[in-house]
């Protein structure tokens, strides 16, 4: 997280016993962002430290990396029991006195901030980035270049020496529910899904399918020229990403 100040390292503990490394970054206020990055990423990487960045005037900010990820433990089921990591760095956030907690997720992380949301709660707004709204999306180069790393033994050994991402071998079983099927349980708490019209993984029917099964008070912000997840997000775009959630636990 790019500031003078260095972030608080935390050590947090999933519900199913999976140790979570995190950093907390202390704002201004009663809100914190917890930041949920994509797949293969890490809070610590200079694309997560800029937006933890740009968020913290808002206020505070807790990164977290998902299990098999960077220095958590576990293995990576590729948005299926992150819904617990997320879990515990929002208790997290709660602990250290926030009033107010926004999910801010990116590409896969935007999934399970959703399925989060949508499956316990415990959030006052959701921001989804660059998200996918089903599974098995095959249909854009990067995605079947993903599903290879996914599916087969040597892409699963191929990411672990190139990115240290560690993926549990089984698959799921059985197949977790769908963004776009939990999306409409979300409500009460706000939530904002933005997606770029430059984006090579997840076209725009993504985010137009995430938006239309969720239920109010929801917003969709298609960004020109904006590309996928976090390292194509502007420090314009995070800014007012963060205006737009604290407006919406204000009110």
């Amino acid at each position: 997280m790019e500031d003078v100040t260095p972030p608080e390292p935390l050590t947090l503990y999933t519900a199913d016993g999976v140790r979570i490394d995190a950093g907390h970054l202390r704002g201004g206020g009663d809100a914190c962002f917890v930041l949920a990055h994509g797949f293969t990423c890490s809070w610590r990487q200079p694309a997560l430290r800029r937006i933890a960045g740009a968020l913290r005037p808002h206020g505070g900010v807790i990164g977290l990396d998902f299990r098999g990820h960077g220095r958590s433990g576990g293995h990576s089921t590729v948005g299926d029991r992150e819904v617990l990591d997320v879990a515990a760095a929002v208790a997290a956030a709660r602990r250290r006195g926030y009033r107010r907690v926004v999910v801010a997720g990116f590409s896969m992380g935007g999934a399970v901030a959703v399925r989060h949301a949508a499956l316990h709660g415990g959030v006052d707004a959701v921001v989804s980035v660059s998200a996918p709204a089903r599974w098995y999306y095959r249909g854009t180069v990067p995605m079947r270049r993903v599903h290879w790393v996914i599916e087969r033994r040597l892409g699963r050994l191929a990411v672990r020496m190139a990115r240290g991402t560690r993926i549990a071998p089984a698959g799921w079983d059985p197949v977790p529910a769908a963004p776009h099927e939990v999306a409409g349980r979300i409500a009460p708490a706000p939530l904002l899904v933005v997606h770029g019209d430059a984006d090579a993984f997840f076209p725009l029917e993504h985010a137009r399918q995430l938006y239309e099964a969720a239920s109010d008070p929801r917003e969709l912000w298609i960004e020109p020229a904006f590309g996928h997840a976090e390292v194509a997000a502007t420090p314009e775009l995070i800014d007012r990403i963060g205006k737009w959630a604290i407006g919406a636990v204000s009110g």
